[in-house]
């Protein structure tokens, strides 16, 4: 049987939502992530697409890509625009694409064999 668990996420605040917001990593290319990023520090494309902050000769999977990444998620917490929720959430969402929005709910699941 499947388990669904509440857990603790981070968020923006609501006043960053807008500038922080990006299109999702797999739609973007590393050159169209770069340009979309540009002069947006708060972009949340710093973390899910963190070779635009590297030279542009340097494999997207090179290890210090995944490191990047890291730094820059910490930088993001540690300037407070990803805080740490105080409780332990289920969370509910929406995407709309073509004028059809589909919902889901996002919690931390397990599933026994």
């Amino acid at each position: 049987m499947a388990i669904l668990k509440a857990f603790k996420g981070v968020r923006p605040p609501q006043e960053i939502i807008k500038s922080l917001a990006s299109r999702p990593y797999d739609v973007l290319n590393s050159k169209e992530a770069r340009i979309e990023a540009q002069g947006n520090e708060v972009s949340l494309l710093h973390i899910t697409k963190p070779e635009i902050d590297l030279p542009e000769s340097l494999d997207e999977h090179d290890e210090q890509v995944y490191a990047k990444a890291r730094e820059n998620f910490e930088k993001f917490q540690k300037k407070g625009w990803l805080v740490d929720e105080e409780k332990e959430c289920l969370y509910i969402y929406a995407q709309t694409m073509n004028g059809r929005t589909q919902y889901g709910l996002m919690g931390s699941a397990g599933v026994s064999d």
